[in-house]
């Protein structure tokens, strides 16, 4: 058992780079009292992969797969979110057309459901564009994301999403995409969200609040559906972007004195149950 660990503490959004922090990054969430990670694949590109075939994205998947199994020996249980980053349509767009853009983001995403289905991971990842597009790209990201719903319920699995800055229309929107296509919002989880939680409660879909200064504490104020996240990045070019390993640990741990262990069980345990049908448990190691 992690000895600083009072309960499970899992970190809902991370990534880890082989060529950064990668397993010690891992290692520090670990030794601040962190337990679970969701770990999300990079965007291809900042990795260094081109891709020009849908296979392109074995690359991608593999290596987050790989660091998965790798941050389990130092004590640390990783659950793979594999996905296609949904700026990868401007990324990709100039190189090689919208049209074949919009082909190899789908295939992208048809491959990561077949690791959801062989077990090697929980999750999808898609989304759309968090900056201004040409209204032809934001059609061409819908479509994609719609088609990322219709993966996710024929995998029986959950869905997390990059998009926009949230807001009361957008989130709600986004919750009839998912029910439009037989995919249930509860399933849909908005990553890097503010805390808006009576917004996602009524909505039916999820957040993931980023653990800044101050949003924690006021997502609390609104109660307990939701979950935490740094969204790390493990960039060489940007070391210790966006918010560090430690955070949540060093979070959950301050506060729970304040607000009670049920309540962080709720987040870092019970929440993400539910949401993508795994298991939280601290266990000895």
């Amino acid at each position: 058992m992690n000895k600083n660990s009072l309960f499970p503490i899992t970190d809902h959004h991370m990534h880890l780079d082989p060529r950064c922090q990668g397993v010690e990054a891992a290692r520090a969430f670990q030794r601040a009292g962190g337990t679970h990670i969701f770990l999300v694949s990079k965007p291809s590109w900042t990795i260094g992969v081109t891709i020009n075939h849908p296979e392109d994205y074995r690359k991608v998947f593999d290596e987050t797969v790989k660091m998965a199994n790798d941050v389990a020996q130092v004590g640390v249980t990783a659950f793979p979110v594999l996905g296609v980053h949904p700026a990868a349509i401007t990324n990709m767009c100039d190189r090689v057309g919208l049209i074949r853009t919009i082909e190899l983001m789908k295939a992208g995403l048809e491959i990561a459901a077949t690791y959801v289905e062989e077990g090697l991971a929980v999750g999808l990842k898609s989304g759309r564009p968090h900056y201004d597009v040409e209204p032809i790209l934001w059609d061409a990201s819908n479509e994609i994301l719609s088609y990322a719903m219709v993966l996710t319920r024929e995998a029986g699995c959950a869905l997390q999403l990059h998009t926009e800055s949230a807001t009361q229309e957008n989130i709600k929107e986004i919750a009839d995409m998912a029910r439009a296509v037989g995919l249930h919002p509860g399933k849909v989880v908005k990553h890097f969200s503010s805390p808006m939680i009576k917004e996602f409660t009524d909505c039916g879909i999820w957040p993931g609040i980023l653990t800044g200064k101050g949003m924690i504490e006021e997502a609390l104020l609104q109660g307990d559906r939701f979950m935490m996240e740094t969204d790390y990045i493990d960039d060489p070019q940007r070391p210790g972007a966006v918010l560090g390993p430690r955070t949540i640990p060093r979070k959950s741990l301050a506060l729970y004195k304040e607000w009670g262990e049920e309540v962080f069980r709720k987040i870092h345990q019970e929440n993400p149950q539910k949401i993508y049908d795994v298991e939280i448990e601290l266990t000895t190691t």
